[in-house]
């Protein structure tokens, strides 16, 4: 149970006391999270493995086709990889063909990064896979609950401060 704990020498209202703090390393909240990451990637992974393609890799080409073009930053923020990761992945996927860099028109020193028709094709290639992979974890899970749990996962994303 959590409790909202207001000081009243200061009024403030954003100290949260926990009164039954969890007993069970199962209950944790990051490791369930983790564990469903796990368990839903197990769709996924085969599809990946098949194509050469890592999860991150494959996150680049997901979000650039999305999205169009990108700085680096704006990738890596919404591919969730660190900066270090994303270089590595962008120096590989240029030497493959796959990411083209283009400077902004409106901020030479701006570069941004945009899908190859190549790695378009192998995007068009591979999504058909992905969106089975997920209709078969909608399957099991079924549509009313996968909504359900975007919906506070979205949430918690958004708990952060």
């Amino acid at each position: 149970m959590f409790v909202l704990n207001i000081n009243p020498n200061t009024q403030r209202h954003n100290q949260v006391v926990i009164k039954n703090p969890m007993k069970k390393l199962e209950d944790s909240l990051t490791l369930q999270l983790l564990r469903s990451r796990e368990s839903a990637m197990q769709f996924f992974r085969p599809i990946l493995q098949e194509t050469g393609f890592t999860e991150q890799q494959w996150r680049v080409i997901r979000v650039l086709n999305d999205n169009g073009q990108l700085d680096a930053k704006q990738l890596a923020e919404r591919c969730c990889i660190l900066s270090p990761s994303l270089t590595r992945i962008i120096s590989r996927f240029e030497s493959d063909g796959l990411i083209i860099r283009n400077r902004s028109e409106h901020d030479q020193r701006i570069t941004l990064l945009s899908l190859s028709d190549k790695a378009t094709e192998i995007f068009k290639e591979i999504s058909p896979k992905i969106d089975q992979a997920y209709a078969s974890l909608i399957g099991k899970l079924g549509e009313e609950k996968m909504q359900q749990l975007s919906r506070l996962l979205t949430e918690v994303t958004r708990l952060a401060p």
